[in-house]
């Protein structure tokens, strides 16, 4: 069984990825340091508690299982954060990922699948978004990510390492089955944190701004089920495997839609109102976030399963109310 090493594999995206490599017939190796992700989010293959930055951690997990790739997904994304604390993303989401990019290159790893980001986009001028907008990005957040993608060209025209950076839209739903999904502190996302509005396990909902020029007036994003991006990572890192060509890819579904209509349908699928209350814009959040995805349709033959909304809120659901951490 071919081996993977999984940055990052104990949190949200990374442990169901671990889920979907495990059943594509790899075995993930996960080296996360569990600062946010969770010891029982690793079902499908080996820990390793430790950080991306200490090169001899990691030369001793690729002596030991010698994957034949590897896929980051340790890094902070608190946007708000970013602002606030713009050293801390650079030194995680640039430094420690350079870091690890070395010593992946000196083990003589040569597939890398990173997770990046639609933040990079920053304010789009066109939507759906097509990989060759300019990536202008309006925090430290979508810019640390950026910084990484830029590294990651120079190191593949210098080095034997293919490389794909999947820039994914919003993140959502969880495992069908139950195993895992969001567990965030502190939550920030929209689906859950209306999940426990609507359940009446958290807070009544915040709406940013109502007044954008959309036909609800409230913003409109592009959201992937987490398991459909799971996908996109392990067909990602198969393709570098077998040789493929390194380059950027949006993973979305092309379809956008507005935070209330999010609201109506948690409404239904959940039989339960989701008390709300409407707030003021946040800044730099852009009027509607829609991926452009033919490039990841047309290079692996991605597609979206999972992503409609109500199979999003339902699983999402399903993780909220049996949730053990």
């Amino acid at each position: 069984m071919q081996s993977i090493l999984v940055a990052g594999g104990a949190g949200y995206i990374g442990a169901q990825t671990c889920k979907a490599l495990a059943a594509a017939g790899y075995q993930p190796v996960t080296l996360d340091n569990l600062s946010t992700g969770y010891r029982q989010s690793v079902k499908w293959g080996p820990l390793h508690e430790g950080d991306i930055r200490d090169a001899a951690l990691v030369a001793e997990l690729i002596a030991r299982y010698r994957p034949v790739g590897a896929i980051h997904f340790a890094a902070s994304s608190l946007v708000g954060e970013s602002a606030a604390n713009p050293l801390k993303y650079y030194e995680n989401n640039v430094g420690a990922a350079v870091a690890f990019a070395r010593a992946l290159i000196e083990g003589g790893v040569e597939a890398f699948v990173f997770s990046s980001t639609a933040a990079v986009y920053g304010a789009p001028t066109v939507s759906p978004i097509p990989e060759s907008h300019p990536p202008l990005p309006i925090n430290p957040y979508g810019a640390s990510k950026l910084a990484f993608e830029s590294a990651l060209k120079w190191f593949g025209a210098a080095y034997p390492f293919r490389w794909t950076a999947l820039r994914y839209f919003n993140a959502a739903g969880a495992d069908p089955e139950g195993e895992t999904g969001e567990s965030h502190e502190p939550e920030t996302h929209l689906i859950p944190n209306l999940i426990k509005a609507a359940l009446g396990t958290g807070p009544a909902l915040t709406v940013f701004g109502e007044d954008y020029p959309t036909p609800d007036g409230t913003p409109i994003r592009d959201y992937i089920h987490v398991v459909d991006l799971a996908e996109a990572h392990v067909l990602a890192i198969r393709a570098l495997i077998e040789g493929g060509e390194s380059g950027i890819m949006n993973v979305g579904t092309g379809e956008g839609v507005t935070v209330k209509a999010i609201i109506a349908a948690a409404a239904r699928v959940l039989n339960a109102e989701v008390p709300y209350s409407i707030g003021p814009r946040r800044p730099g959040d852009p009027d509607a976030l829609v991926a452009d995805a033919t490039l990841l349709r047309q290079r692996l033959g991605w597609q979206p399963k999972h992503s409609d909304i109500e199979t999003i809120l339902r699983d999402a659901a399903l993780w909220q109310r049996t949730r053990a951490w």
